[in-house]
């Protein structure tokens, strides 16, 4: 599967390698176009296994496909007989064991009476019940006491698992290859009126597609060209509406 994928937040072109009755995504979105304006997609299949992604010719993304996608079975992996050592300090810093809370720091509370509250002179205690000041935060609050921090001199950095071949990894050098390029199915779910999709080639010659391609490659720049004059015509049209009904609404004015 191949082409622009463009849905909500989504803004990618789609490409889905199929291999033994599984679809298998690239692993990083490839850019893609979200204009008004015609543009070519080109997926190219290399025979030593790897791809290009173009788009309008240009080249959005490339290489192999057994690392872009997860295909096959990885080459290496972590080696099960081996796990982070019980004494691995991978803190890169730690509480400093010569900073001590001062003496009274819980003492203080986060919050204090308001000294400015005064009892309301019409509060009835026995209709109101007894007064309580209102309480605001305590300025001499300084929350919770955490010591110092200080690099950790037993630090020895992340713990990297080592790796070893995966047995069960089998290499395949014809991933690019299909049996098949009989038919060329189209799935298109749209909700914004107005998109083609057309002129679809299928070929093994990389130089029949770029002929191909070459013929759009000035559409782009005339429907850009076109936009901005309609743009611009538009834009004449509702200045000069604009100054018509701000003569009419002075006429008005004068006449009354």
């Amino acid at each position: 599967m191949f082409g622009p994928d463009i849905c909500g937040g989504t803004k990618r072109t789609h490409f889905i390698l199929t291999n033994k009755d599984k679809n298998h995504l690239i692993k990083n979105d490839i850019p893609t176009e979200s204009d008004t304006f015609t543009h070519t997609y080109t997926l190219i299949l290399k025979p030593d296994n790897t791809f290009q992604v173009l788009i309008d010719g240009q080249e959005k993304r490339s290489g192999s496909i057994e690392e872009e996608f997860d295909i096959l079975e990885p080459k290496m992996i972590d080696d099960p007989a081996q796990s982070k050592p019980a004494d691995w300090v991978d803190d890169a810093q730690m509480d400093d064991p010569s900073d001590v809370k001062p003496d009274g720091w819980d003492s203080t509370p986060a919050k204090i009476l308001d000294p400015e509250a005064a009892k309301p002179e019409d509060w009835d205690d026995e209709l109101d019940g007894e007064w309580e000041a209102p309480t605001i935060p305590n300025p001499a609050f300084k929350g919770p006491w955490r010591a110092k921090r200080i690099d950790n001199p037993a630090y020895k950095g992340p713990w990297v698992h080592p790796q070893i071949s995966n047995p069960a990894y089998v290499a395949d050098p014809i991933l690019y290859q299909y049996s098949s390029f009989g038919a060329v199915g189209i799935e298109i779910w749209q909700v914004k009126a107005g998109t083609i999709f057309d002129n679809i080639l299928v070929t093994d010659s990389i130089e029949d597609a770029a002929t191909a391609r070459a013929s759009y490659s000035g559409r782009k720049d005339t429907e850009a060209a076109l936009e901005k004059v309609e743009r611009d015509a538009a834009a004449a049209a509702a200045e000069a509406e604009s100054a018509a009904k701000g003569d009419a609404d002075a006429e008005e004015n004068v006449d009354l």
